[in-house]
């Protein structure tokens, strides 16, 4: 009998390529991956992969495998699912990942919710990227919360993900107490902020695309800017005074003191999405576990709201 998770192996090499790159999906070393590839082709009684000393491809009898196990793997997990609604009770370990920001700001908030299933046991990642909804439809995780800066809704009900809106995340001008602007009082035009020193991500950071959008809509890039990874890092540089910067609103939960944060009209805004594989929604824990991440979004929206209700637009 074929082994589930060397299906889920194949499955993984179909869609990156390398062993190496399947290895670095899954957290294995490479020589692992291979070993249980070739255990597979013993189990299949057929070359599965056709290897040179510098590569490896799927044969034919490969790719058409990859075909059956996509199959396979997703009428298991339904089957699961099916059986562990019957009881209707929510119970085993649910893995999930977030990008950075929502993890820190969901975390507390789901550990309340959940906490009252006692058959339960939640397990919280952190990923970056594209790499949460790839975990999710690898199985290597439940859930993972997404964020998306491209303005384009996901298709609804297609294909084995579903996505499902948790909230909207505007970019937030943060600056130092002590700043000019930090008054909110006090009206500034939008183009001088281009004068200003500036912190940002690093080209290529998920938080970049909305501050270069908004740096379009201001006009252009600003004089000076100087790049560091992590928002944290970024805030606790503005609260020293180095520069000014745009987060996500999100960020206002790392808890840096010396900030003001200020609204930015019509800023650009991430979308946080939860993101599930249809075969597993209707498992209780699945659902459980949805459920208290949309309660999480929810009250963090209140509370960002409330954090920014007197920091009017500037």
């Amino acid at each position: 009998m074929l082994d589930l998770r060397r299906l889920q192996l194949l499955k993984e090499f179909a869609e990156q390529g390398t062993i190496a790159g399947t290895a670095e999906a899954l957290g294995y070393t490479p020589s692992a991956v291979s070993q249980q590839l070739s255990a597979l082709e013993r189990q299949a009684g057929t070359p599965l992969l056709d290897r040179t000393a510098r590569s490896a491809e799927l044969t034919d009898s490969g790719r058409l495998l990859v075909v059956h196990a996509e199959q396979i793997l997703a009428m298991v997990e339904a089957a699961e699912s099916v059986l562990a609604a019957q009881s209707d009770v929510a119970v085993g370990t649910v893995t999930v990942t977030a990008f950075p920001t929502a993890a820190v700001a969901f975390a507390p908030l789901l550990a309340q919710s959940l906490r009252r299933h006692e058959g339960m046991q939640l397990v919280l990642r952190q990923s970056v990227g594209e790499a949460g909804a790839r975990q999710v439809s690898s199985a290597e995780v439940d859930i993972a919360v997404i964020d998306d800066w491209s303005g384009r809704r996901p298709e609804s009900g297609a294909g084995k993900l579903r996505h499902l809106h948790l909230l909207h995340d505007p970019l937030v001008l943060a600056l130092p107490t002590d700043h000019p602007l930090a008054d909110t009082r006090r009206p500034v035009e939008l183009h001088r902020l281009l004068d200003e020193p500036w912190i940002a991500a690093p080209s290529g950071e998920p938080s970049r695309i909305g501050t270069d959008k908004l740096f379009a809509a201001l006009g252009g890039a600003p004089a000076a800017a100087w790049e560091f990874q992590g928002q944290g890092t970024i805030l606790s540089l503005v609260a020293r005074g180095i520069g000014i910067a745009a987060v996500p609103a999100l960020a206002l939960g790392a808890g840096t003191s010396g900030l003001t944060f200020r609204r930015l009209p019509e800023a650009p805004a991430r979308e946080v999405r939860a993101v599930v594989r249809a075969t597993s929604m209707r498992r209780p824990a699945i659902e459980a576990t949805l459920r208290a991440l949309q309660e999480a979004a929810t009250r963090v929206q209140w509370t960002l709201d409330d954090a920014l209700g007197g920091a009017e637009a500037v």
